[in-house]
């Protein structure tokens, strides 16, 4: 299996951003991350590419991937033959936004171990 370039174009402290992060974590995948918060031109370039405003955006092997969660990105992972499906949980929720408390505890450094709750 080949190890998938991927490109995902994130919000610094989102829930459904942090739903991506989680899935290429507990697959241990290396991507490159544009914050299209941090850099308004990554924000551009994402809307481009997808041609809508909504994230994140994850692009795979050259194929745009648009307003995606998590849960979304690993299942069509999964379709492809990109990775192979694991029973490891993700360490953060792949299929919600969070709340005001956790955009803080984000703001505030926690990225990844924040507990949501359903």
């Amino acid at each position: 299996m080949s190890t998938p370039n991927i490109t995902a174009y994130l919000k610094t402290y989102c829930g459904w951003s942090e739903g991506v992060r989680a899935i290429f974590r507990k697959y241990d995948l290396a991507y490159e991350e544009k914050d299209i918060i941090k850099n308004p031109a990554f924000r551009w370039e994402m809307e481009q590419k997808s041609g809508q405003p909504l994230s994140p955006c994850v692009e795979i092997n050259g194929i745009m991937l648009p307003d995606i969660s998590g849960e979304e990105v690993e299942q069509w992972m999964l379709s492809q033959g990109l990775i192979t499906a694991n029973d490891a949980e993700p360490d953060a929720p792949i299929d919600r936004a969070c709340s005001d408390a956790q955009h803080a505890a984000m703001a505030a450094g926690q990225p990844g171990t924040i507990k949501f709750v359903p």
